[in-house]
Formats: structure tokens, sequence, C-alpha cells
């Protein structure tokens, strides 16, 4: 594999992404890039080993980008990737390298929205299809994706999406594409099965190795905290001030909230500078080495500008925005634990935020641990632990005896005594920085708030334990079943994503050729049976109705097993080939 250390402008890429890389200051391509771009362009198969965090997507995406024909109006390329959140960062990716090709073209295609509109958009002409395997395969099928311009196919994660069990519809996929269409795959280790997808489908391919550990992640502690009672300008000033930090990154996601952010920090007496793109070379010059020498303490700043920084000074990052992908939280976590030594990231996430959260959480494999933001009492107890150091630093200084002649002074023309004057030069010297508080902290609320969810989740979990006799189940019809397409991972989505219900909510499933047979709980509210009736699977109404059937396999407490029944799919037709179905895809 050859070392980083040419530059994009060396490559034989397009002057519109070379000044797209330019105004996101990409200079130097990582390895997989520099490794995997040279190869790409001359149209060859490539297998790359490589981990999210090291640059993968842009490795498969300017070569791509660079042998686009805007002429063309059905698609030149097709990405597949496990997830729909996934589909989409690296949609974004392509749109952001891409942003100079005016005619680009790059449509997300996944399961659970409207295939209509998908539909709409690719007879409208689109270059790139970024999707999961299972609505891509869905799109072919429809006759709506059409492949026959298609000259380059890319396996994202491909070890992933096998996993889920992907295996039929990539294979599918891969068998339609043509015969002379470039293939590329990258993943982050190479199982048996995919050694077979491999050998069947790959030419000769390129085979590139930078799948080694992660080293950032292993070296920086990483702590979230869910949003809620307070704002997140205070909760990032509570931070600052009881963690102890040498200095800091704060990430937001625009220029404008640098600024603002930076500014409502400063106000509070933080020693801090905004850096964004729009800041003179020369200005973001100094801002850094004022970082460095400690003339400011904490640098709230984008994505963009911030990488690339390697500032020894930086112990904590702080991810005021989460970032819209697990690549560049990556990057941002990055920019502590430099040099082998530790640092710490901490997350400010909000609750429909929590989506992300786990998909980085599966992507760095690795648990990120969540917090309770400190109380004020805290805070207040730090700041008087703070100013009594500092004020026991100026015992001795030599202009002390003027200022003992001053209050001598004070006294007597105020009419006060000592401790009087004292805590009025206190109170003076706390400015926006109380060292009491009144009122309670909102954040008391909230942990016991917390805690009495947490408490009533266990009574609900208690209660669903009990749910595994047939009596406690009630069984609804569902007027979809295998001529439709349907299967139980179709089922067990609908229910989750659309009625709210968890895994040990539902029960046995039995799929026939035009209906479906599932069992939910007889608890479930007037809400919840409302939303059933207007569930749609698929795109296809279900139209739920209550039922006497009876031909589920004999009752089995798998869940006091550990088993998933509601797995089991009907047996009796053992002809059709099945694959071991995953909740978490398409």
């Amino acid at each position: 594999m050859q070392n980083s250390v040419i530059q994009f402008k060396e490559l034989d890429l397009n002057n519109f992404i070379l000044s797209a890389l330019d105004e996101m200051g990409f200079i130097r391509p990582t390895p997989i890039q520099s490794s995997a771009i040279p190869h790409l362009l001359t149209g060859k198969d490539l297998l790359g080993k490589a981990q999210t965090g090291t640059g993968k997507t842009a490795a498969f995406a300017l070569p791509l980008l660079n042998k686009l024909n805007f002429k063309q109006n059905k698609p030149e390329a097709v990405i597949l990737s496990p997830t729909r959140e996934l589909a989409i960062q690296v949609g974004a990716e392509i749109k952001n390298l891409g942003k100079n090709l005016n005619e680009l073209k790059v449509l997300e295609v996944y399961g659970g929205v409207s295939i209509s509109d998908q539909i709409r958009a690719l007879r409208s002409g689109i270059n790139i299809v970024v999707g999961t395997p299972g609505r891509i395969q869905d799109l072919i099928k429809r006759n709506c994706l059409h492949l026959d311009e298609v000259h380059t196919f890319i396996l994202d994660e491909a070890d992933e999406m096998l996993n889920m069990g992907f295996v039929d519809d990539v294979t599918w996929i891969m068998e339609h594409a043509s015969e002379t269409a470039q293939r590329v795959m990258f993943s982050a280790t190479i199982p048996p099965i995919l050694k077979n997808i491999i050998k069947r489908f790959l030419r000769n391919p390129k085979y590139i190795d930078v799948a080694g550990k992660n080293h950032i992640v292993e070296q920086v502690e990483q702590q979230f905290w869910v949003v809620k009672g307070i704002e997140k300008d205070e909760a990032i000033s509570r931070f600052l001030e009881t963690e102890e930090t040498d200095a800091s990154i704060i990430f937001v996601r625009t220029r404008q909230e640098t600024e603002r952010l930076a500014n409502w920090l400063s106000n509070y007496d933080f020693k801090v500078a905004a850096l964004h793109g729009d800041i003179p070379q020369s200005q973001r010059e100094r801002t850094v080495e004022n970082i460095k020498h400690g003339v400011i303490d904490i640098l709230v700043a984008t994505d963009v500008i911030a990488r690339g920084l390697d500032i020894h000074r930086i112990t904590h990052v702080f991810n005021y925005d989460i970032p819209f992908d697990a690549e560049s939280y990556i990057h941002r976590i990055g920019r502590t634990g430099r040099a082998g030594r530790k640092g710490k990231a901490i997350l400010l996430v909000r609750t429909n935020q929590l989506r992300m959260l786990r998909t980085i959480e599966r992507v760095i494999k690795s648990s990120i641990q969540e917090i309770q933001l400190p109380l004020r009492d805290k805070i207040a107890e730090i700041r008087l632990i703070k100013l009594s150091a500092e004020i026991k630093a100026e015992k001795e200084h030599k202009i002390i005896k003027k200022f003992l002649v001053l209050i001598e002074k004070l006294k007597t023309s105020l009419e006060i005594d000592t401790e009087m004057l004292a805590a009025i030069l206190l109170k003076r010297q706390q400015g926006k920085r109380p060292l009491f508080y009144s009122g309670s902290d909102p954040m008391i609320t909230v942990i016991e708030r917390d805690k009495l969810r947490r408490k009533k989740e266990y009574r609900d979990s208690n209660r669903s334990s009990n749910l595994n006799t047939p009596e406690n189940w009630d069984t609804y019809e569902l007027q979809v079943g295998r001529d439709q397409g349907i299967q139980v991972k179709d089922i067990v989505g609908a229910l989750a994503n659309e009625l709210g219900l968890t895994k040990t909510s539902i029960g046995a499933i039995k799929l026939t050729q035009n209906q479906t047979y599932v069992q939910l709980p007889k608890m479930m509210n007037s809400r919840i049976i409302d939303k059933l009736r207007k569930l749609r699977i698929r795109q296809k109404e279900a139209f739920a109705v209550l039922c006497d059937f009876r031909g589920f396999y004999e009752f089995r407490s798998y869940r006091n097993s550990g088993q998933n029944y509601s797995n089991r799919i009907n047996r009796n037709h053992s002809s059709q080939k099945r694959r071991r179905f995953t909740r978490n895809h398409d």
C-alpha cells in the first residue's frame, strides 16, 4: 500500500472535483484514498479492507464522480449500503464532494418511505443511486431502476450487509449487473460468505488493506448526555466548568452557530474563539496559535475547518451538534487523544437523534456511556474552590498592603464592617457565574422524572414477561402475505416503527400467500389499536382485524429462553428457500 504523501492535485481528477476538495480543506488523500483512487480511475475491480473513519467513501466517490457522463439520463452507478442511515450519509458526502458539478443528481433509496417518490425521482434522471439492497432490488423488479447504463457497482460495508441477511439480495443484484461494469467492494472484515461473493463477481480485483485497529477510538473516553431540562448552551457551560480540561474544541454544524455560541460563552467569561471557513486565513492561523499558547482555551468550530488540527493541548471534544455520519464523529474525536495521550469526547444528543448515536456505536464498535449533567450546586461548589485558589495565590502580592489601607477607608466612609465589605466585593466578583443559585435546578425535576420512567419500564417489563401464555395474546389477521412480497421482517418493522411496539410485545407470526397472522398483547391501548387499523406494510394497507386463528405451532416459552418467537416462519412452505431474517435492515 502506498503512503499518503501525494496531494489530491497530483491525482487524475478534474478541476471541478479538485476545487471542491480545496474548498473543504482537503489537501492530501488518506492511505485508502491514495491507494484506491488511481486504480479505480482505470475502471478495474477493487476490494478494499477498510473501516469507517479511513476516508473510504471519498476513495470510491471521487473516481466515480470523475467519470460521470451527464449526457446520460439513466443511472451510471449503484452503491449498496447495509442501512438507510449509511445510505443517507454516503449520498450526502457524494453530493458534497461533487458540489461543483452542477448537473450532479444523487438519489438515496431505502425502505420505510414512499417508493412512489423514489420512482418519480428516477424517472426525472439520476446519476448515482445509493440505497439498501432490499429497496434497490424492489426498484429493479418494478422496471423503474434500469441497469443497462450502470458502469459501476459499489458494495459499502459488505460484511455488515451480509451479516444482516442481505446475501440473496446482493447476489441477485450482482447477477443483473452488466458483464463490463466495474465492481468495487469495501469491507472491514472478509468473512467466508463474503469470499464467495468476491470469487464469483470480482474479476482480478486490486486488493487494498488499511483495516487496522482504530486507535483514535481506543484513546478517547466517550460519553453522551441526552438533552432535556435545560438548553444546550447552559449544558456546555456546565461541562466546561466541571470537566478537568486544558483546551477544548466544541463542534457545531454551521458557521453562524460558531459565532453565536462563541459570543455566548465569551459573555460568560470563557476564553473562546470561533473557527470557520468565512474567517480569513491569517485570522484562522492566529486563532490556532492562540489556543496552542494558552491565550484562549476553547475553539467553537465546524467539521471541515477543524479537520487536520493537531493541537496537543486539546484534552476534550464537545459535540454540541451530533454529526451527520459516523465518519465525521471519528474525525471530530480524533482532535483529542493525540500522540498516544488520552482524551475525552462528550456528545449532546436529542432524543430524536438516539438512532444516529446507536449507528455511531455500531460503526466504531464501542459503547458510548450515558452521563448526567452536573447539577447547579456542583457548579457553585467548583466556582468557590476556584475562587479560593485565586485568592490564596494573591495573598503574597506586594500591592495587597495598599488595598488593606483602602479597605479601612471604605469601612469608614461607607459605615460598614469588614465582613459586609468582603461580602459586597465577593458578590461583584462573581459576575455572571453566581456562587449561589436561587430556586431549584430544573435538572433535578428531569432526574426524578427519569427515575419514575425507569420504574414504570421495569414494571412493564415484568408484566410483559407474563405474556408467555396464549391467554395473554390476541391474534390479528392482516390482508397481506407472500404474494405481495411481504416477509416477516416487514411485519416486525411496521409494528415496531408505526405502533411503537417492542420485540417483547410481538408474538408469533405466520405468513400465508395472501394473509399474515400475528399475536399482539391483549392489553394494547386504544391509541395503538387505532394505529393498527391504519397500518400499511410496504405501502400496502394491512386492514388488520381481530380473528380466531389457531394455526400457530404449539405455544412455547421462547421468551424465557431468550429466543424470539416472532422469528418463527411458517415451515409448511418448506419448498420455498428462506434465509434468517434480521429486524434492523431495509
